[in-house]
């Protein structure tokens, strides 16, 4: 029997997480401003294969889990939602706040930054239960693996995209002065986003 696998949610989400200010995304900008182009794209590096690692294990391990217990489905499903819910908040109370983000730097040679960047990501508790809510909503039981790799794939090429785009554009001066300036009107709109996605995780029809 064929089931449906809600590829778009899975991305917009991912995207909303991915693309706010955390700290990957911090440590990225740090990075990029304060030790170039070159180190901040091996610590990308490292934060994509991390992100990557995350995916595969929520996509896999949750997919054999939910074909003998159905009750795992909704307990990390209200979980994902309150994770999204508290990101929501907390990027509310960012925008309302006048005290202003510090990117950090992370020191070392490339190939030691792509080793922090990945340690970074494997050792986040939030990225298992991100991931994992996100799997549990969008991809039903029963999804082939066809359909599993699929998700994995669009999710690696989007996350590489992000966090080495992230890596681009604040290695750029004029770049990163505008987004400090600008942050607080971000912070809102990933509130909004973190919101919405909460919301429709809840709302989503599952059965």
């Amino acid at each position: 029997m064929s089931v449906e696998v809600n590829l778009p949610i899975i991305l917009l989400a991912s995207l909303i997480v991915a693309a706010s200010p955390g700290p990957a995304t911090l440590a990225i900008a740090g990075t990029a401003m304060r030790s170039g182009r070159k180190q901040s794209l091996a610590l990308a590096s490292g934060i994509t294969t991390g992100s990557l690692f995350w995916s595969c294990a929520a996509a896999f391990g949750l997919g054999a889990v939910m074909l003998t217990h159905a009750w795992v489905l909704e307990i990390i499903r209200y979980c994902g939602a309150g994770y999204l819910m508290f990101l929501a908040l907390k990027s509310a109370r960012s925008a309302m706040s006048r005290k202003e983000i510090q990117p950090r730097s992370v020191q070392g040679s490339q190939r030691a930054l792509f080793g922090k960047g990945l340690a970074l990501h494997l050792t986040n508790p939030k990225a298992i239960l991100f991931f994992g809510s996100l799997y549990a909503v969008g991809i039903p039981a029963g999804a082939s693996p066809q359909q599993l790799l699929l998700v994995i794939a669009a999710m690696a090429v989007q996350n590489f995209f992000i966090f080495h785009g992230y890596a681009l554009m604040f290695s750029l001066p004029h770049v990163t002065g505008g987004y400090l300036k600008l942050r607080r009107w971000f912070e809102g709109a990933f509130a909004l986003g973190f919101g919405l996605a909460g919301v429709k995780i809840l709302t989503a029809r599952l059965g």
